[in-house]
């Protein structure tokens, strides 16, 4: 039976026409409709491909570790949404995008304060503005089985960590490429037990029975704390190049105990008895900073600063070392070889029981010139010439405890003016082996009224200070001398002892020192200040005025530091001691025949860094001082025996000892 070909419908008619054709030609036809078929289906779908292209979906970007995991985000290759004209417009060719790496910057980055302004163009090049929160990938420097926090490549850092990069303390920028903010905290605490000479209120308020001599019980206690928040906005990487413009401002918060045995030494009224407890609070730094010029093009600059701010006027803080507020010039040459300062001080009153600036004008103003010389001679030793001027005016002052600080209470109380000019070199750095510090100043001016000559006076006055000292492994050999002059006549109006402006300096021994560091009283004023060398008859460091008629002071020191591991420092001073000249001493104290020297000075002091940084900073010490022939006669008990023969009496050994702790974030 012959095969045919069942059609339905209008193909029916055709199925007659064909029906008398051979197999063969039946074949040819079924196929040839079979491929028509397929050719009309295939037209079809290409003409709905040309007007309904489908919808190009971008891929979606890598994930990103959230803030609470791995910090914050990574700046990603931003997608704009298609509309409708650009879904039914021709197709563009097509293009693959990208994202920059998803791994995460190291630190604390915080939020970026930059928005793209450019897409990616091709495939080689994918824009990422924010150059400081480029990512890195993990990596394990050894990979052989060690816990990657061993020697971990990069930390992601937490806000309270300062050692690691963080936003906060100026490694990312806050806004932009070039703004950083600088926030730091510092708490400072120290304890002081010491005893030093303290005068009584003989017979009708003495603290004690039968105290019938200048000096009673000498033991105090001393307590202070210092919390200071310090915030500095700045643009300008100063890693690389100066600072276009700063601001800062550092408040600081004080508490601060005093328990003595004797009265009226808390204040002059022996009804507010043996202990005195105070609280402060101040805006210590406030000033603002602008580059003024490019000096050359190995980045030195000319800058200006205005407001409250830091300064110390040579190496070791002999002269000028203060925060008080000031116009600054500042700036460097010779590709940062040469530095210089201009700067003039408007100076405020201190509080006198935490010695913070207050808002009270001081009268007193202080114009400071150094210029410093890197490599001067010698690779690694650098030379400084200053000048400084004084210009304290007259006025009359009474501290926060009641007690007379301008003028003087010694001799005529008047107030006068004292106008001080110090000329000055001075040297710090190392020699081949030695390091090698020094300086010399020379004062001249005059003093309107001079309250122990009770005229008016002339001033010329020295000072000189080295220090040589040697390292061999961990130990620091060390040797030192100091000498500022004394007046040798209180008759002649000529002002010869040598006096600071308002000097803290680190110096044979510094802190640890006795002599140094305890403020020594002697009838109504301090034969020396807290943290000074020179026994300057002043009222108060911080709020008296120079006193060029002083006795002056020679000493001769020897230490030894030793490094004894990388956290722990021990320091070791023995300091010899004695009046340049007793003539005014003489006079003051109403007493003929006093020696020259002062005593032994004794100390040992220890430091310690658990965190091998300043984050965390211990120290203490312990010192004494073995009085001499000189500290005998100012100071010494005389018991009846002794006074019936003529002899002066001895003076009771002074000790200290402190410890103090730095919190620094």
């Amino acid at each position: 039976m012959t095969p045919t070909l069942q059609l339905a419908g209008p193909a029916a008619g055709h199925h007659k026409m064909v029906s008398g054709v051979s197999a063969s030609v039946r074949r040819q036809l079924r196929w040839m409709l079979l491929f028509s078929i397929f050719l009309c289906s295939r037209s079809s779908a290409g003409a709905q491909e040309s007007i309904t292209p489908p919808l190009q979906v971008p891929p979606e970007p890598p994930s990103v570790a959230s803030d609470a995991e791995a910090g914050p985000d990574v700046l990603q290759m931003p997608f704009e949404p298609r509309t409708p004209a650009d879904v039914f417009a021709e197709p563009a060719p097509r293009q693959e995008t990208a994202v920059s790496p998803a791994d995460m910057p190291r630190g604390y980055t915080g939020a970026t304060g930059i928005r793209p302004s450019e897409q990616q163009q091709t495939l080689d090049f994918v824009p990422v503005e924010d150059r400081w929160r480029i990512g890195f990938p993990e990596r394990d420097r050894y990979p052989d089985g060690n816990p990657p926090v061993d020697d971990r490549f990069g930390e992601l850092g937490h806000w309270w960590d300062p050692y690691n990069q963080n936003v906060l303390k100026g490694d990312y920028p806050i806004i932009g490429q070039h703004t950083f903010l600088n926030v730091s905290a510092t708490n400072f605490m120290l304890h002081e037990f010491r005893k030093t000479p303290t005068g009584t209120s003989p017979f009708e308020s003495t603290a004690g029975a039968g105290h019938e001599e200048f000096f009673g019980d000498p033991d105090q206690y001393f307590f202070i704390n210092n919390l200071k928040l310090q915030l500095s906005l700045f643009h300008g990487d100063a890693g690389f190049r100066p600072f276009d413009w700063q601001l800062r401002v550092a408040p600081v918060f004080n508490l601060n105990y005093l328990d003595v045995e004797e009265l009226a030494v808390v204040t002059p009224n022996v009804r507010s008895g043996t202990t005195r407890a105070r609280g402060y609070a101040a805006m210590e730094e406030w000033f603002v900073e602008a580059r003024l010029a490019d000096l050359s093009p190995s980045y030195d600059f000319l800058s200006v600063r205005a407001g409250s701010q830091p300064f110390v006027s040579d190496f070791r803080g002999f002269v000028f070392a203060d925060t008080n507020r000031a116009v600054r010039l500042f700036g460097t040459r010779l590709s940062n070889r040469d530095q210089f300062n201009l700067i003039w001080f408007d100076q405020t009153e201190k509080d006198t029981n935490s010695t913070l600036n207050t808002f009270d004008d001081r009268h007193q103003n202080t114009l400071i010139a150094n210029y410093f010389r890197q490599d001067f001679i010698f690779p690694g030793y650098t030379a400084m010439i200053s000048l400084h001027h004084n210009n304290d005016q007259p006025s009359v002052e009474y501290d926060r405890n009641n007690v007379l600080v301008r003028p003087d209470p010694a001799g005529v109380y008047r107030p006068h003016e004292v106008d001080a000019w110090y000329l000055g070199f001075a040297g710090d750095g190392h020699i081949g082996r030695f390091n090698v510090s020094h300086a010399y100043y020379h004062v001249t001016g005059t003093d309107s009224f001079n309250p122990i000559q009770g005229e008016r006076s002339q001033i010329s006055a020295d000072m000189a200070a080295l220090e040589l000292s040697i390292d061999r492994d961990w130990v620091r050999f060390r040797t030192s001398g100091f000498w500022a002059s004394g007046d040798d006549d209180p008759n002649d109006g000529q002002a010869e002892g040598f006096d600071s402006v308002l000097d803290n300096p680190n110096f044979a021994g510094g802190q640890f020192s006795f002599w140094q560091r305890q403020q020594i009283r002697l009838f109504g004023v301090n034969l020396k200040q807290r943290e000074s060398l020179v026994p300057n008859l002043r009222s108060s460091k911080f709020q008296g005025q120079s006193n060029f008629v002083n006795p002056g002071l020679r000493l001769l020191n020897g230490g030894m530091d030793f490094e004894i591991t990388p956290r722990v420092r021990a320091v070791t001073n023995i300091n010899f001691l004695w009046f340049d000249q007793t003539a005014i001493l003489e006079r003051f104290a109403y007493q003929s025949g006093i020696s020259r020297s002062i005593g032994t000075d004794l100390s040992v002091g220890l430091e310690y860094r658990p965190l091998l940084s300043d984050n965390i900073l211990i120290a203490g010490g312990v010192s004494a001082l073995l009085p001499g022939r000189g500290f005998d006669d100012l100071y010494g008990v005389t018991d009846p025996l002794s006074a019936a023969a003529g002899a002066a009496g001895r003076a009771e050994n002074l000790y200290g000892m402190f410890m103090d702790l730095v919190l620094t974030w």
